[in-house]
């Protein structure tokens, strides 16, 4: 009885310290209730036990009570501890159950299904944990390095001058080299954006951008969905999604998208069959979903000013940076302008 109740209890605690991570610093309502609901099915599956727990209860004779915790851990590894210590408790328990004393009040088989059914949910939970730190990153000017936009110049020397200029994103968005050529692109660009803290996206292929070790993926709607593009890439990485409408963006959010484009803006030459869609339609976005936003298309200093305003997280750009001859000297520009904006929005 004294090793089914210590179990019972660090599987609740356990529980209720993912649950609260879910509910209070990942706002997951989905992840939470689930957390909730089987820290209550733990303590309905021991309810028959409540009295005869509590009567051998000893914890000033546990000898185990004076031994040194655990060291300091970040928030992933205590999300990674807890579940750890739920899941081992219920093991315990679920062995114990099938001791003839107590296979008749214990179901060892829900314990089991309670066990990797955790499993499943910390998976979950460690991943949206590990994405958040990315996802705060997910601000200021977000350059897109596309091949065609540079005209024929070296897309790694470009990405030096954006780093250099300050952005907080880049994205590589090559349609003409082929994917080792990419890869070699995607590996060289990486180093510059870890040298600075700067996140790395690959427009369109998971494969690439775990290869390349980048920060996450961007896809559109004729892309592959957001749920494959996960099973494909580790559970750290981000990943964006381009939208038009607001029922895109509730989709995109739906399926988890850790931030959502939305474009185009303005009218751009940037990408053949662009629909302008507004800063009416950012605001409708924004209203619908709580998920950080990056504006995108034909936007330039003039006008950066608007998308800041109607809620974008973030700002991409492509020939405002690409097109000049300076691009250092342009990006620079535009990121003291999104910082001086968002200081006044403040």
């Amino acid at each position: 009885m004294r090793i089914i109740d210590a179990n019972l209890n660090r599987a609740s605690e356990g529980l209720r310290f993912l649950e609260d991570v879910a509910r209070f610093l990942l706002n997951d309502a989905a992840l939470s209730q689930q957390l909730k609901a089987a820290r209550h099915s733990l303590a309905w599956e021991a309810k028959a036990l409540g009295v005869q727990l509590l009567s051998q209860r000893n914890s000033e004779g546990d000898v185990g009570a004076e031994l040194p915790g655990e060291a300091e851990q970040d928030l992933a590894g205590l999300v990674t501890a807890n579940a750890k210590r739920a899941e081992e408790s219920l093991r315990v328990i679920a062995e114990l159950a099938k001791l003839p004393e107590l296979h008749s009040r214990l179901n060892a088989a829900r314990f089991e299904e309670l066990r990797f059914s955790l499993y499943t949910l910390e998976r979950s939970l460690a991943s949206r944990v590990l994405r958040q730190d990315k996802t705060r990153r997910l601000s200021g000017l977000y350059v897109v390095l596309d091949r065609q936009a540079l005209a024929g110049r070296d897309i790694v020397e470009a990405a030096r001058q954006v780093v250099e200029g300050g952005a907080r994103v880049i994205q590589i968005r090559d349609k003409q080299s082929s994917k080792s050529e990419l890869l070699a692109t995607a590996q060289a660009v990486k180093a510059l954006c870890h040298e600075s803290e700067v996140l790395l996206i690959v427009n369109d292929y998971p494969d690439l951008a775990v290869a390349a070790d980048a920060d996450g993926v961007h896809t559109g709607q004729k892309d592959l969905p957001l749920p494959v593009v996960r099973r494909q890439m580790p559970i750290d990485k981000i990943a964006g999604c381009s939208v038009n409408t607001v029922a895109e963006a509730l989709k995109a959010r739906d399926e988890g998208a850790d931030y959502i484009a939305v474009g185009s803006m303005f009218p751009t030459s940037t990408k053949e069959g662009a629909i302008v869609v507004g800063i009416e339609r950012l605001k409708q976005v924004r209203e619908a979903v709580n998920t950080p936003l990056v504006a995108i298309g034909g936007i330039n200093e003039d006008n950066i000013g608007q998308v800041l305003a109607a809620g974008a997280a973030s700002v991409a750009v492509v020939s405002a940076a690409l097109g000049r001859e300076d691009i250092r000297g342009a990006v620079r520009r535009l990121a003291e302008r999104i910082e001086s904006l968002c200081d006044g929005i403040a």
